[in-house]
């Protein structure tokens, strides 16, 4: 992960200054005034993902159009002056606060200063600003058009996920029989959920790089994942507290064992559903317990098949829709 993430800085390290560079080379060969803000706008432009590139771009050049308004306005009834900069501050500020263009304040702030250096706002200088803008605002999309859903990284993390899920249920099936928790700690949980979130996050990234409808099978199955992560928390809660070895807890251990090995995202559980509900029968069937220490760890084990139920069932939907 160390290295993906260094990939990823060395790269928007690089695309941000093309973008920057060919925004200003461009502008410098319209022959635009102030060429180097259109590299600034650029810079300011690129963002992690295409669709928030582009409703970033929008919402600044609205934000931009208020901004030629306002400064129309200010400097007409106060001159080129620093009251009326400082007065279309005010009322621009305000309005970008108001409709959340936060990251529109400096940008387009920036391009209305050059109106109060040139001392003038014509037709030639607008053009001269919106031109910048748009210099600027399009080098930074383009430079974004590369961005795809990233396939390797997210197969990647789900096999760590399941892999993660297959170890958890494999100890837990040792942990049954052994009665042992010296090193039976909740670490293993920890690096599950770290996996989760990193799995999350890449889901959400890969969605907002897809400009048409998006496919959302990546984020389901995080979620998916996610609500199976409680279940087996909660398993391992159950057995974390039993003290004995129930006749039981033999099969609830192969059954474990044989789940943690058929455990891959391909699989519908349906196989795995059946030989529940078998086990669940079978163990209704047995005679009550008749020492209180065997109650409490049968009592265990049950409230263990339970999760057990809501974590292949929690699958068994997701393979209906998506398997």
């Amino acid at each position: 992960m160390t290295k993906f993430i260094n990939y990823r800085i060395i790269l928007n390290t690089v695309k941000i200054v093309l973008a920057s560079m060919a925004a200003i080379w461009l502008a410098e060969f319209l022959r635009l005034q102030y060429a180097v803000s259109a590299g600034i706008i650029a810079i300011l432009s690129v963002q992690p993902t295409k669709k928030e590139t582009v409703r970033t771009a929008l919402s600044r050049f609205l934000a931009f159009l208020c901004a030629l308004l306002i400064s129309a306005v200010s400097f007409g009834v106060f001159g080129f002056h620093g009251t009326a900069f400082a007065v279309y501050l005010l009322l621009f500020v305000f309005i970008c606060l108001t409709f959340g263009w936060n990251n529109a304040m400096a940008m387009d702030s920036v391009l209305i200063s050059h109106f109060l250096s040139e001392g003038r706002m014509d037709l030639a200088m607008i053009g001269n600003e919106t031109l910048l803008f748009l210099v600027g605002v399009g080098a930074g999309i383009l430079a974004n058009l590369h961005l795809h859903k990233d396939m390797r990284q997210m197969e990647e993390l789900r096999e760590a996920i399941d892999e993660q899920i297959k170890s958890i249920l494999f100890r837990m099936s040792k942990r049954i029989l052994s009665g042992e928790n010296s090193d039976y700690d909740g670490a293993c949980f920890d690096v599950l959920s770290e996996y989760l979130a990193k799995a999350r996050w890449m889901a959400e990234q890969n969605i907002q790089n897809q400009f048409l409808g998006g496919d959302l099978f990546d984020m389901e199955y995080v979620k998916m994942r996610r609500e199976q992560y409680g279940c087996i928390f909660e398993m391992y809660k159950n057995v974390r507290t039993i003290q004995t070895t129930p006749a039981q807890a033999q099969i609830i251990s192969a059954f474990l064992r044989q789940i943690s090995e058929e455990y891959h995202k391909e699989n519908t559980v349906d196989s795995l559903l059946e030989q529940f509900y078998e086990i669940d029968r079978g163990m209704r069937t047995q005679p009550l317990p008749a020492e209180r220490g065997e109650f409490e760890d049968r009592a265990m084990l049950y409230s263990l098949l339970r999760h057990l139920e809501e974590f292949l069932m929690i699958k068994k939907e997701f393979a209906k829709k998506y398997l």
